[in-house]
């Protein structure tokens, strides 16, 4: 029986120096999964406009399912301007409110999350009410809960993360979040194995992916630390690298993969997405299957 994951964020255009690519890291787990075969819908919402029907057109061209995808009939669709630094890291311009802040609970959504194995959420769709509510509701429906923390200054504090944390199966943090959570939160470890138990421990997660950039990746899961130097490629910019990452990893996870060949093949897979431009670069099943043969 095939898998089924329901990730529910952003969808939106990220706009670059050369010109606009869809994104949204919701989006970009959901579209990863499904090339990854991976039954896997995304809950969301674009404004009435011309970019709104661009991005479900798409979706539509990635032959991936947009039911659950709401039109806001006032809202606009989503934009991001991204800027890269010289190590091609990137910064984000995000505006609002945007439709995806307005995500409305309907009974296609919930059903949706109490027949997928999995859900995936974040923090950033959780900075209005309205869809921080709606994903409460559809996280008390799920079986595996996952936090992809997502961290985009000014729209986060303490206690709404320390819920979201909460309520995490799985979490998926990067090296500048883990710093911020770990003073936020008043962990003390020395050191990254340290902070991840502590951080387990405290808030009941049973698996932590922590991403580390050029420096690969380590997993904490049951209280032990695996660890991957990660692959060298050229960077042509970071977005979607930690999208890709997580989506490979719950691929994996759940089709049962040793941790150690959970860990290599999501490494791999987001470094392919770092060597290409934008979140969304096409790889089919071919390749997707050569990087996890290699």
């Amino acid at each position: 029986m095939q898998h089924k994951v329901i990730t529910i964020g952003e969808i939106l255009w990220d706009v670059f120096p050369e010109g606009k690519k869809a994104g949204g890291s919701s989006m970009n787990v959901a579209l990863n999964l499904h090339k990854q075969s991976i039954g896997s819908s995304f809950v969301s919402a674009v404004g009435d406009d011309d970019n709104g029907k661009e991005l479900l057109n798409f979706l539509e061209g990635n032959h991936f399912s947009t039911e659950l995808v709401q039109i806001h009939s006032t809202l606009p669709t989503s934009t991001v301007v991204v800027q890269l630094d010289e190590n091609h890291q990137a910064t984000y311009t995000i505006k609002q409110p945007v439709a995806w802040d307005h995500i409305a609970l309907n009974n296609a959504n919930i059903q949706a999350v109490k027949q997928a194995d999995a859900l995936v959420y974040c923090s950033l769709t959780c900075r209005e009410e309205r869809s921080r509510n709606t994903i409460f509701s559809l996280l008390d429906n799920a079986k595996i809960k996952i936090f992809d923390i997502n961290l985009r200054a000014p729209f986060y504090e303490k206690e709404l993360i320390g819920i979201l944390l909460s309520k995490a199966d799985i979490l998926k943090i990067n090296e500048d979040e883990i710093i911020w959570v770990r003073d936020s939160f008043g962990l003390t470890g020395n050191d990254e194995e340290q902070i991840l138990k502590q951080l387990s421990t405290q808030f009941n997660i049973e698996i932590i992916c922590l991403t580390l950039g050029d420096k690969g990746a380590c997993v904490l899961k049951d209280g032990k630390l695996f660890r991957h130097g990660g692959y060298k490629v050229q960077v042509a910019d970071t977005v979607g690298a930690g999208d890709a990452f997580l989506a490979t990893f719950i691929a994996c996870y759940l089709e049962d993969y040793p941790i150690e060949s959970i860990l290599d093949n999501a490494c791999k897979v987001g470094a392919f997405v770092a060597s290409q431009a934008g979140a969304n670069p096409d790889y089919n099943k071919k390749i997707y299957h050569m990087a996890l043969a290699n």
